[in-house]
């Protein structure tokens, strides 16, 4: 009788086993933003976020007014982001004003496959300055750096932040 339990037994953790790895396999990727993937350009991307943005008539005034994209490469990727380098960088873009007396800037980097994701966002966590603009600066609760997939966003703004960041996550 023992030995008929303990085969029932073993044969059902074996079901579950196979059960538990199975659903993993079906797991909904909107649950995790990183395993997602967003298709087409970067710019395509950044203007889907500004039309997405639920934003304050003057921060709409401010980003529908003057701003310039603008492809960070070698030369200004410290400037942007705190890097050195763009050894796991595909693209990257920056939207910032063409003339402001207001901080703010909204980086796309699209990443290379096989980067380190997470350690990326956490450079530009640490090494971006928030202080890069003359007289103005932006304090740490307003810096965001987050991604869907292997687009990675930094937002470092006075103007509704949280709004754009909404909106970068609703496309996944």
């Amino acid at each position: 009788m023992k030995k008929i339990i303990l085969i029932v037994l073993a044969f059902l953790l074996a079901a579950g086993i196979v059960a538990c790895k199975t659903g993993d396999t079906n797991a909904d990727p909107s649950e995790n933003p990183g395993d997602s993937v967003l298709e087409g350009d970067l710019e395509d991307i950044l203007a889907e976020i500004y039309d997405k943005a639920e934003l304050k008539d003057t921060s709409k005034e401010f980003i529908e007014t003057g701003l310039q994209t603008v492809e960070i490469t070698t030369e200004n990727c410290d400037y942007h982001l705190g890097l050195k380098s763009m050894e796991n960088i595909e693209k990257a873009i920056a939207s910032q004003p063409m003339l402001s007396t207001s901080a703010y800037v909204l980086c796309l980097v699209r990443t290379k496959e096989g980067a380190d994701i997470e350690k990326l966002k956490t450079d530009i966590k640490e090494n971006v300055n928030p202080y890069k603009w003359v007289c103005v600066g932006v304090q740490e609760e307003n810096i965001i750096v987050d991604n869907i997939g292997n687009v990675v966003i930094l937002i470092m703004s006075d103007y509704d932040a949280q709004a754009l960041h909404e909106a970068f996550l609703s496309l996944k």
